[in-house]
């Protein structure tokens, strides 16, 4: 009796990576990949006509990226589980992306056949799959993130940390924001106090390390 195999749909802007992950599961018995593109807008077409069990999607693409694909995937496909794949795993976006679009797992692209496998049939199982510094990743910008709730940053505090690490001046801040200069040099002390950074690249550092940009 034949094996019903798994069948895979797989979306990358770059074409060397759909071969590459094409060729890491050439001959398997599992799995099958019955779309491929370059396009995710085409990806959604496809599924509209292609059975598929799992979508393997790159996370940053122009014109749709990969958490729009997922969010929109998901929406109109629901049976369809989606491995997201990525060159990092930043913590903040990782954790959006779960909880916006409900993918199955997250691996980064510098992983083995074994570990790709072995997240696939997890996921075709029903489960979930994450890879370790992934997971170290989520964890750390879920305790940045509680560090920042306990800090207090305001949304237009962070907001305005997000326009000086754009270089941005008080005076084009004051304009971005429709405020006065003297109300961003307050806003710009009372960050500096509350992140007990002293200079512009400690703060950028800061902002970086807790997920801010």
């Amino acid at each position: 009796m034949n094996k019903t195999k798994i069948r895979l749909a797989i979306v990358d802007d770059h074409r060397i990576v759909i071969d590459g992950l094409k060729s890491l599961l050439h001959g398997h018995e599992s799995f099958q990949v019955v779309v491929e593109t370059d396009k995710p807008v085409e990806m959604l077409q496809h599924l509209r006509t292609t059975p598929v069990d799992i979508l393997l999607t790159d996370i940053m693409m122009p014109v749709m990226n990969g958490a729009e694909l997922a969010r929109k995937t998901r929406q109109l496909y629901p049976q369809v589980k989606v491995l997201a794949l990525s060159m990092s795993g930043q913590g903040n976006q990782v954790n959006q992306l779960v909880e916006d679009t409900e993918i199955s797992g997250y691996v980064l692209k510098n992983i083995g056949k074994a570990e790709l496998i072995r997240a696939l049939e997890k996921i075709a199982s029903g489960g979930v799959y994450f890879s370790e510094e992934v997971i170290r990743e989520m964890q750390k910008a879920k305790s940045g993130q509680k560090e920042i709730e306990e800090i207090n940053l305001t949304a237009r505090e962070i907001e305005i940390i997000r326009l000086i690490e754009k270089e941005k001046s008080n005076k084009e801040i004051a304009e971005s924001l429709f405020i006065s200069e003297r109300t961003v040099e307050t806003h710009r002390k009372n960050i500096f106090r509350k992140t007990k950074t002293a200079s512009l690249i400690g703060l950028v550092k800061f902002a970086y390390e807790h997920g801010l940009i």
